[in-house]
């Protein structure tokens, strides 16, 4: 016998959803690694590239000496740390003495024209930066030898920024493999699809921007007008009329360990920001995975049958992200399949988190980020450790 009506619209969503994920991973592939046949980049233009730090983390000596070794013919490196007792300022010293060929500076304090921690770390190197174009570089970002050509290839006559999504990699432990999970083939794909699709979004972990643009629109500090400075420049740069692209392969950022605690928070804290600044582009986000939508289905119409399609479905599904993965180079270890099943039992909890509250936690500050309709956010430091203003 065939199945009965119940199972057979339960199985018709299911595989409807499964095919958008599915299209998803496939444009995600073919836009991976396919560079700029036209690249526009000045050739040998001046660059400076500007790195907030704060603390020590531990890939810190190796990810910042990296900024040292790049291929590029003219560029300069400027520190930005808030506190001039961070424990990171010694190893910064010790870096810049030691590779006395490269121009580079500390700047020590911050500007504070808003919330962002990152952001009030950046301005002071923004505006000492001295030339046209400047890469806003997050310090936990591996940075290959080409790492500003293949920015630079990245840009086109619409261009208004170019930056790269970071992607897991070097991940300790199954907690690590789980942000795998979230940062490669789950966001990091669909922020290629939406780039290929002309929805570009920006990225704060590495921005390549034309000065003389941004400065036009209010300078770094119009970054400020979102609690997040990527969405910011996301709007900033759709406002003027060009777009948001993408490097054609982007840059590892090494994890280590992790604890599920940890990857949690972090999710938690970019889900609620996607969701006060992007809220009709985070809606659709609880479809991300199969364990919610597929487990519905059965509870509605419980079929032999339909569990054993739903399960062919999910087994493609996972199978064309570690195909994703496997294409891109990206980390792959059999592990992954597990960290893939815990992700999507974490998505539906995030989803629904993200819209029931609004506080955030960032470099140990709580903050409450709250809608002011129409106009744009608002949002207020609440006391450390307490939740409350």
């Amino acid at each position: 016998m065939g199945l009965e009506t119940g199972p057979v619209v339960a199985l018709a969503l299911c595989a409807a959803l499964t095919l958008i994920n599915l299209a998803g991973i496939g444009v995600a592939a073919m836009r991976l690694g396919r560079r700029n046949r036209d690249p526009v980049f000045p050739l040998g233009a001046p660059i400076s590239l500007v790195r907030p730090v704060c603390g020590l983390e531990p890939f810190s000596e190796e990810l910042l000496a990296r900024g040292f070794r790049l291929a590029h013919p003219d560029y300069e490196l400027i520190f930005c740390v808030a506190d001039g007792a961070d424990p990171i300022v010694p190893l910064l010293h010790r870096l810049m003495a030691a590779h006395p060929g490269v121009p580079s500076r500390l700047i020590v304090g911050d500007e504070r024209i808003s919330d962002n921690p990152k952001l009030n770390n950046c301005v002071r190197g923004w505006e000492a930066a001295r030339h046209d174009w400047v890469v806003l570089a997050d310090s936990n970002v591996l940075m290959p030898p080409d790492y500003l050509q293949r920015l630079q290839a990245a840009w086109r006559p619409d261009t208004g920024l170019v930056c790269s999504t970071p992607i897991g990699a070097r991940p300790d432990g199954l907690s690590a493999a789980v942000e795998c999970a979230f940062l490669n083939t789950l966001q990091a794909r669909w922020q290629y699809t939406g780039e290929a699709l002309g929805l570009g979004f920006a990225q704060g972990k590495s921005m390549l921007w034309h000065k003389p643009f941004l400065e036009a629109r209010g300078g770094i500090r119009a970054l400020a007008a979102e609690i997040a400075e990527d969405a910011a420049a996301t709007k900033l740069v759709r406002a003027a009329g060009a777009r948001v692209h993408l490097v054609a392969a982007p840059f590892d950022q090494p994890l280590g360990r992790r604890t599920l605690r940890e990857v949690w928070s972090r999710q938690l804290r970019w889900a609620r920001l996607r969701r006060v600044t992007f809220p009709l582009f985070f809606a659709p986000e609880i479809g991300s995975g199969p364990l919610l939508p597929f487990a519905l289905a059965l509870a509605a119409a419980p079929s032999a049958v339909l569990t054993a399609c739903l399960l062919g479905l999910a087994a493609l599904w996972y199978g064309a992200e570690m195909a994703l993965a496997a294409r891109a180079d990206w980390y792959r270890a059999p592990r992954l399949l597990l960290a893939f099943v815990i992700r999507d039992a974490l998505i539906p909890l995030l989803w629904t988190s993200a819209w029931m509250r609004g506080a955030i936690l960032w470099r140990g500050n709580a903050m409450d980020i709250r809608s002011k309709g129409v106009s744009g956010l608002k949002w207020r430091r609440l006391r450390p450790g307490t939740g409350v203003a």
